[in-house]
């Protein structure tokens, strides 16, 4: 983990709104170049709704809004002129349940180059290199014109992030990837993980605090507070640094008890 980190995605003062709920509460974080950084915390804190404003996921919900500034590589996300998709192909999104397109396991990794117009030499090519970046391609060459929903449901988490890296981007944001998944899977994707690291920047959201403990270079610890009145719960952002300082050394009280199982 470099001491000087060059951040690739930085949240500044980043509020996000539902209608005119509050979900989270003035979050301000930078994103490193090749490393992985898990976002941890109890229930309804705000961890997916911030990675899903990472790449403006959270256009595509009925009433939401972001204020402050989501900048990558400098520039605002959220400025006007900017389109949301190609943000999506630089910043990809890998969900909590594996979702497969209804198609080939070849025509799932081909889907994205094709719609986005991208300049490809070979095909055949491409669909290959995602899937070995994926670990996948030795259990899935001989059978590419065949569903993915015949895939095992580890298999098709890592196709879907083969899926994701076909388009080449810069940044993939991973939303609890391992909550569906058996021991076994879970422990072929974080190892994926971290050899992705080396050519990516990875943003995960995880329940499992041994998981972020595993693979996470850098740990931000999200808690909620409640109105009284509404009981509406508004996530905020308590503490952020090294992993290892998150879990042996906290700052904030807060994240010490829920490190140790105290709340959450």
């Amino acid at each position: 983990m470099s001491t000087n980190p060059v951040h690739v995605l930085e949240c500044d003062h980043v509020d996000v709104f539902y209608g005119d709920f509050l979900a989270v509460r003035q979050v301000s974080l930078a994103f490193a170049r090749n490393e992985i950084t898990a976002l941890i915390g109890p229930s309804g804190c705000g961890k997916s709704t911030i990675l899903r404003s990472l790449n403006r996921m959270n256009d595509l919900v009925d009433g939401a809004r972001v204020a402050g500034e989501v900048r990558y590589r400098g520039q605002n996300l959220y400025a006007k002129g900017v389109d949301p998709i190609e943000v999506r192909r630089r910043i990809g999104m890998v969900f909590q349940k594996p979702n497969p397109f209804p198609k080939s396991i070849y025509d799932n990794i081909a889907y994205g180059p094709r719609v986005t117009g991208m300049k490809v030499e070979s095909m055949d090519d491409l669909v290959e290199s995602a899937l070995t970046r994926a670990a996948l391609w030795d259990e899935v060459k001989d059978k590419l014109k065949q569903s993915a929903y015949g895939l095992s449901g580890g298999q098709q988490q890592r196709l879907c992030i083969a899926r994701t890296i076909a388009v080449e981007p810069d940044v993939i944001l991973m939303d609890e990837p391992c909550a569906s998944l058996d021991p076994i899977a879970t422990m072929r994707i974080e190892n994926l993980m971290t050899e992705l690291r080396d050519r990516f920047t990875i943003i995960i959201v995880t329940h499992n605090m041994q998981q972020a403990a595993r693979v996470a270079d850098r740990t931000a610890f999200f808690t909620a507070t409640v109105d009284e009145t509404s009981g509406d719960r508004t996530g905020e952002l308590v503490e952020f640094a090294s992993t290892i300082k998150i879990f042996e050394n906290p700052d904030d009280k807060r994240t010490e008890d829920y490190i140790t199982g105290r709340f959450g």
